[in-house]
């Protein structure tokens, strides 16, 4: 009986998703025709894949300051996918918030940062053979995360910004659905809502202590979200019942979508959703959410596992295509339990074209989680290699009014 109930709980939530599905119809209809039967194969089975498409048009006025226009396909809030590794994106960009408040101590992102520990299952970093000078920073850190979406960089980000403070700022920016529950380490609830206190040094000298944070205020997790028919647990044990995602990191694409666009468009971002970040901070994060892992001397990187692709899914990551000279993708990925997610700024110096292409995907056809099964290369890379594509001959061919000055995206990565 409990299983029963179960599943019938999971058809009704199904059932209201499709109700609140935002689809236009003139993207779903450019994406239908000139997709490939492997690609209509998958748009045609929606409750197998979960796929959910945002395609972002870029108009400049005469003064160059962009307009936005968003173009939607299935896309719903309320139909859950596992972030992944996307939550290290507004986590990088609230650490990088933090630390201007710590200015007046002397402390900037390129200070050393000692990382202590106080608390269960916490651990220590005192130094970092990555980079440069052996010293951990959040520069660095940050630099990681984008890079190759490193994960303990991002849960030294976590530690240092703090589970309250995250998601309260996320939550006072708009982002309601949102939530960052989790370091990515094995940790319980209430390990993740303390964070370890941490010192920036310059040389031996102590410019600033951060005390260990406690989020004193519990997660709303009443709406349970179970996935799949089996999973392994931890111990590599088969349990014959769905995995449960209720107390997972939770956010929406739309969410995404918006948090990378007032990452790189801050002039053209509302207040209430602008980071508090100075000119220097965004082209530090422009230039390293589009660098590649081969252009990187600290860290320097094996580029047979990390190729150039390697995080760059749509239009390339696909059989390691190559990225041609002249474009660049800014952007963040996740990939994680079957889902993949990537949501980009994609520019063609050459052609003068830029536009934003955001999605999700859930490849995992044995419905059984933690297994390690899931079809990445064969489906997930593809889907998105040929829908970001599809909009990118679209953008060639689509008049623009004024030509878009791009300069500002264009860095010296040998720098």
């Amino acid at each position: 009986m409990k299983q029963l109930v179960v599943v019938t709980a999971l058809l009704a939530t199904i059932g209201i998703a499709h109700a609140q599905n935002k689809t236009d119809k003139w993207l779903e209809q450019l994406i239908r025709e000139q997709a490939s039967p492997f690609l209509k194969d998958i748009l045609n089975q929606p409750d197998t894949f979960h796929y959910q498409l945002i395609y972002t048009k870029i108009d400049r006025d005469k003064n160059n300051k962009p307009h936005f226009t968003n173009y939607y396909f299935r896309v719903n809030r309320n139909e859950y996918f596992n972030p992944a590794s996307m939550v290290k994106l507004p986590t990088a960009l609230l650490a990088l918030e933090k630390i201007n408040t710590l200015k007046k101590y002397g402390v900037t992102k390129y200070t050393t940062m000692l990382t202590d520990s106080a608390y269960s299952r916490q651990t220590r970093v005192k130094c970092d053979s990555s980079a440069a000078n052996y010293l951990p920073s959040l520069a660095h850190y940050v630099k990681k995360v984008f890079l190759v979406s490193d994960n303990d960089a991002y849960n030294r980000l976590y530690e240092f910004v703090g589970q309250q403070q995250l998601n309260e700022r996320l939550w006072q920016m708009g982002y309601k659905d949102t939530r960052i529950t989790r370091r990515f380490v094995t940790m319980n609830e209430d390990e993740n809502r303390h964070t370890n206190p941490i010192r920036f040094m310059k040389e031996d000298s102590l410019l600033y202590a951060q005390i260990p944070l406690f989020n004193p205020d519990p997660f709303d997790f009443h709406k349970k979200i179970l996935i799949g028919r089996a999973h392994f647990n931890r111990y590599d044990s088969l349990i014959k019942e769905p995995f449960d995602f209720t107390t997972h990191n939770n956010f929406p694409l739309e969410d995404m979508q918006q948090v990378l666009q007032a990452a790189l468009f801050p002039e053209a971002t509302p207040a209430k959703k602008q980071f508090h970040l100075q000119p220097e901070d965004y082209t530090f994060l422009h230039r390293y959410m589009s660098e590649l892992p081969s252009e990187s001397d600290y860290p320097r990187y094996d580029t047979t596992e990390f190729f150039d692709s390697y995080t760059k899914f749509f239009m390339f990551k696909a059989w390691k295509s190559k990225i041609p000279p002249y474009m660049r993708v800014f952007n963040k990925t996740g990939w994680s339990y079957g889902f993949l997610t990537d949501v980009a700024y994609i520019v063609d110096f050459k052609n003068k074209i830029e536009f934003m292409v955001s999605g999700n995907i859930y490849v995992n056809s044995d419905g059984v989680l933690n297994d390690d099964k899931y079809e990445y290369e064969e489906t997930g890379y593809p889907f998105f290699k040929e829908v970001g594509n599809i909009i990118y001959q679209y953008e060639l061919k689509r008049k623009r009014k004024y030509s878009p000055d791009l300069s500002a995206f264009q860095f010296n990565y040998s720098n």
